[in-house]
């Protein structure tokens, strides 16, 4: 597996140009520690530039400046300096903003999901979220299946970029629900946007490829894997679409890429629709995934939470559940927001914020619970992850799983 070092392809062509075009969007606004923060970035831009500029130094310094800007609380004010050496990964589940969500869509816009949670995606630096359809118009479905989904790129796309999504996964069963035709069109609006992707592609070479982005002078890996059917969705040498986990597979591709990265990140999409019970295979390809090298595996596919475990050096994210999408059901009505911190390439501890995505409630608007509600959703996850003799703590209305634990080693009996 070669991994490939993926360019947001709506930056300047230089970090030189994008510092001074910065700079001078700032000029008359900011503060003079900020002019000062942009002259230093300026000056070392330079020092690159003259040098030759890599695609990773040049998303690295990039990232930075956009993600200081998007999350400062107040204009022109950065929060963070390049020194600091911790990562923030934010996580969340299922998204599709279509389906019944669309005439609320349509008069309230596609920012508007997003409204009372963007803030915890935009503080972290990195955000990723499993775009669960096509961004497309195409209106010839690839397969006959009972539920097939497409959201209007031109509209879609922009609402994700401004919630602060970084990359998506795009491995999953409903992805191929239009062809090719149809994950051309969103990977051309996710790229058009300078949103990555991860989990699939032209034909199996292009699907199974890593997305590494760079970010405070360390390198974070990015690979997907779908556990579901259609078979007819998993790319091959000459057709395109997902990445079927076979786990010697997985333990190649994480080992190969651990080589190149500080930090890698496995998505699968896996498991049983609306049930809290693992099968029997998700622990066994988390471990192996961990075991090569991993750091963090992250779940989708059930709708539902299920059961958070520490696993070595490692956590697994079993199920985030819903996060916006397009139905009334009522078996979706908790989720989390889950933030992975990583410090010097070590996870130090993750924080999960309960939300409600009960849509009959929220109206396709995911809310931050507090109070009882908040401590029953936490309470819930605490069983869940009971099961995978995994602890986690409670503070502030946000589950945490701390960083002594995610070192202790589980139960042999659970490997």
């Amino acid at each position: 597996m070669n991994s490939k070092y993926l360019t947001n392809h709506t930056m300047k062509p230089t970090v030189c140009d994008e510092n001074r075009a910065l700079y001078k969007s700032t000029t008359g606004m900011a503060t003079h520690s900020l002019h000062s923060f942009f002259i230093m970035t300026m000056l070392l831009a330079s020092i690159i530039c003259s040098t030759g500029c890599s695609q990773a130094i040049e998303q690295t310094i990039t990232l930075k400046l956009k993600q200081a800007e998007a999350s400062s609380p107040v204009a022109g004010i950065l929060p963070t300096t390049l020194n600091d050496a911790r990562i923030k990964i934010a996580a969340v589940g299922d998204i599709m903003l279509g389906g019944t969500a669309e005439p609320v869509l349509q008069e309230l816009g596609y920012s508007y999901p997003f409204d009372q949670v963007r803030h915890l995606l935009q503080s972290a630096d990195i955000s990723i979220g499993n775009l669960e359809g096509p961004l497309t118009h195409h209106d010839q479905p690839y397969a006959n299946k009972s539920y097939l989904f497409r959201t209007p790129p031109e509209l879609v796309a922009p609402a994700l970029k401004q919630a602060g999504f970084t990359i998506m996964n795009l491995g999953n069963n409903h992805i191929m629900d239009y062809g090719a035709q149809g994950l051309k069109d969103t990977l051309s609006a996710l790229q058009q946007q300078g949103i990555m992707t991860v989990g699939a592609g032209s034909d199996l070479y292009h699907a199974r490829q890593a997305t590494i982005l760079s970010i405070k002078s360390q390198k974070i890996g990015f690979l997907s894997y779908s556990l579901t059917f259609p078979k007819t969705f998993w790319a091959t040498e000459t057709s395109p679409g997902t990445v079927f986990g076979h786990e010697k597979k997985i333990q190649a591709d994480v080992t190969a890429l651990r080589h190149d990265v500080d930090i890698v990140v496995v998505s699968f999409h896996w498991g049983q629709e609306k049930s809290n019970e693992l099968r029997e295979y998700q622990p066994i390809l988390a471990h192996a995934a961990i075991d090569a090298g991993a750091s963090l595996i992250i779940g989708h596919h059930p709708h539902v939470l299920q059961a958070v475990e520490q696993y070595k050096q490692g956590a697994i994210l079993y199920s985030l559940g819903n996060f916006t999408f397009g139905s009334y059901s009522r078996s979706a009505d908790i989720s989390i927001i889950a933030t992975a911190i990583f410090n010097n390439g070590q996870l130090e501890s993750i924080e999960m914020t309960p939300i409600s995505v009960l849509n009959i409630e929220v109206n396709f608007q995911p809310q931050r619970l507090t109070g009882q509600p908040a401590e029953q959703a936490i309470d819930h996850i605490k069983q869940l992850s009971l099961r995978r003799n995994t602890h986690i703590e409670q503070a502030s209305g946000i589950a945490k799983l701390q960083s002594a634990r995610i070192s202790m080693q589980t139960n042999p009996d659970l490997h």
